[in-house]
């Protein structure tokens, strides 16, 4: 039985994972996303396998499962850091990819995070048997399962929610000096007040996301 409400239970995480195994599938791969609400550079999104095994009483073997994993953003940064590496380590295959802002201001945030969960599972060195995506359906020809909050319900998508969260912030730190006005590698380009008067200040840079408000009512004067 799901207990929902129970965010820290291994079993709950484990819940759909070990439902589909039991199924006959093998290669699950959890997907998410980092930087959907940011008003600044790229979507980040990671794909990633992990390796879940049954054991002869058709229950999940807990020597492959990392201990701790959950969503990023109920994670410590220094936590978060050491279960990227856990997880890149152990991990059968996992990819990471960026959609810029350009590509957001192009086709909107929702497609934009589409397109990059597909682009991240072709990366993939093996197909995937089953998506488990944290409330989206993709169009691609591989069964998926759209889990709401999946980020805490799921295990393979909380490991994907880690990879993503980690790579995009260490992107947004190392950002290029023309961009540190913004305090982009503090904040991470989302909408903290330091932001939205750095950007009222300084009019926003060829990184911002036009398509957002504020930097919307601005035009796309500094788009390169």
């Amino acid at each position: 039985m799901y207990l929902f409400e129970d965010d820290n239970n291994l079993d709950n995480k484990l819940y759909f994972e070990e439902k589909y195994l039991r199924e006959g599938y093998k290669y699950i791969c959890g997907l998410d996303e980092v930087g959907r609400g940011s008003l600044f550079g790229e979507v980040t999104v990671s794909a990633v396998i992990m390796p879940l095994q049954l054991d002869s009483q058709n229950n999940i073997i807990r020597e492959n499962i990392i201990k701790d994993i959950n969503d990023s953003k109920k994670i410590s940064a220094k936590k978060r850091e050491k279960l990227y590496h856990q997880i890149i380590e152990n991990a059968l295959s996992y990819s990471v990819y960026s959609a810029s802002e350009k590509i957001i201001d192009e086709i909107n945030i929702l497609n934009a995070t589409k397109y990059a969960m597909i682009k991240a599972i072709e990366q993939l060195n093996i197909k995937p048997d089953i998506l488990f995506i944290d409330a989206l359906n993709l169009d691609i020809n591989i069964k998926q399962e759209a889990i709401i909050k999946g980020d805490f319900r799921s295990y393979s998508i909380a490991c994907a929610s880690i990879i993503a969260k980690v790579s995009r912030d260490k992107a947004m730190e190392n950002i290029d000096d023309e961009y540190k006005k913004y305090l982009i590698h503090k904040n991470k380009g989302y909408g903290t007040k330091e932001h939205i008067e750095s950007i009222i200040k300084y009019s926003p840079s060829d990184r911002h996301r036009y398509s957002f408000e504020p930097i919307k009512s601005y035009g796309k004067k500094n788009r390169k």
